[in-house]
């Protein structure tokens, strides 16, 4: 990560009000289809090394826990790692992307889950290379926000991010998809040099939710973070009209939240 990444950590606020838990409580798990796709291009249907980088609280590494042999989840923010659960053969590190520490070619796969856009490409992409062995796969991946509930909630959290993309604007706040959008990472894969081919996949997921997860995804989103000690920003969000519209239409309802997924891989 560049020095814009070391900023947004030290005045991210992830430390504060839980956000960190909430993050790891309502935001999606990576499918199954996603890491067997990888796998089969990586022609490793248990793959000695996953590498997951910024990992946060560990979601998309604990995901390969029981396919792969070992995983290793890298992240430079602590407040995330701090929640991050273990599991069979995980284990997490404090660092940036561009600078790991693995060694040569130990990795048959390497992934950015929802982290690519916080990431400067070229130098991510010379050590994600670099630590992958020969025919092993790179990956970023993400989930479309949000997720396809209903219409009118879909309309309302749609209502909601509109008004959290004017707060930052409002206050100057530059996040990673404002420089590096994730349109682009396939572009930015091809334009490395790096991988002898690229391309990129659309997959889809479903897992339960109700209209607590609904509030609790709108407030897992960061820069700027919904937060109950900050009363103004939570006036200028109105994120409560998104957990009304939430309430009506869901009652106590759990139903299928589906979560569209842009992989974008390329093979060493």
């Amino acid at each position: 990560m560049t020095q814009f990444s070391e900023e947004l950590i030290a005045r991210s606020g992830y430390e504060r009000s839980g956000f960190a838990d909430r993050y790891d409580r309502h935001r999606p798990r990576p499918p199954r289809a996603v890491l067997e796709l990888l796998s089969r291009y990586a022609r490793a249907p248990q793959p000695k090394l996953v590498v997951d980088l910024g990992c946060g609280t560990g979601l998309s590494t604990r995901a390969w826990s029981g396919v792969a042999q070992q995983v290793i989840g890298i992240e430079p923010n602590p407040a995330m790692l701090a929640v991050a659960e273990d599991a069979p053969g995980v284990e997490y590190r404090t660092a940036y992307a561009q600078a790991t520490g693995l060694d040569d070619g130990v990795a048959d796969i390497v992934t950015c889950s929802q982290s690519f856009h916080w990431m400067e490409a070229p130098p991510t992409l010379a050590e994600a290379t670099r630590i992958l062995r020969a025919g092993g796969v790179f990956a970023a991946y993400d989930y479309d926000m949000p997720p396809a509930v209903d219409p009118e909630v879909d309309a309302a959290f749609k209502a909601y991010l509109a008004r959290r993309r004017e707060a930052r604007a409002k206050r100057s706040i530059r996040q990673g998809a404002d420089l590096w959008s994730k349109d682009k990472h396939l572009e930015r894969m091809l334009e490395s040099g790096r991988f002898g081919f690229c391309r990129e996949v659309v997959l889809h997921s479903v897992e339960d939710g109700n209209a607590e997860r609904v509030g609790g995804l709108a407030r897992s989103l960061g820069l700027p973070i919904a937060d109950p000690d900050d009363p103004e920003l939570e006036r200028e969000l109105r994120i409560t009209e998104l957990e009304a519209v939430a309430g009506a239409v869901l009652g106590a309802q759990i139903v299928p939240f589906v979560f569209g997924y842009r992989v974008r891989l390329g093979v060493v």
